[in-house]
């Protein structure tokens, strides 16, 4: 049992993935800090500093119904998808770049022996 543990825990796809969660929970907070510390204020400043979270609060009865708190953050989801989505798009561009002349050579590759086949098939006649 040790050793089918072994095998499974250090194959190559759950170090990929353990090293995607620590990379994507590290870069969580990048865009979280982003988030809090550079855009919403710059938000505030341009909806004349109000702060949803304090400002949209309906109390019922004993009970505070926090709708600014659920739309801030439902606004901060909207920016931190939009963040992942350009920081994603930017990194696929990149590496798609890199594999256009590894396709190109596939492509001649596949030319040349279909022009092979049709050679050897020109010799038979």
């Amino acid at each position: 049992m040790l050793n089918e543990f072994k095998k499974f825990a250090l194959k190559g796809n759950v170090l990929d993935l353990a090293v995607g969660v620590i990379i994507g929970a590290a870069f969580g907070k990048i865009v979280s800090s982003l988030v809090e510390d550079i855009i919403m204020p710059l938000v505030g400043l341009l909806v004349g500093g109000v702060d949803l979270t304090k400002q949209l609060v309906i109390t019922v009865g004993t009970a505070e119904v926090k709708i600014g708190a659920f739309a801030q953050t439902i606004l901060d989801f909207v920016i931190i998808a939009f963040s992942i989505y350009i920081f994603v798009k930017i990194i696929n561009k990149r590496f798609k770049k890199q594999e256009e002349p590894q396709r190109a050579a596939a492509e001649v590759d596949k030319k040349e022996v279909l022009l092979t086949e049709i050679r050897d098939l020109l010799k038979e006649k």
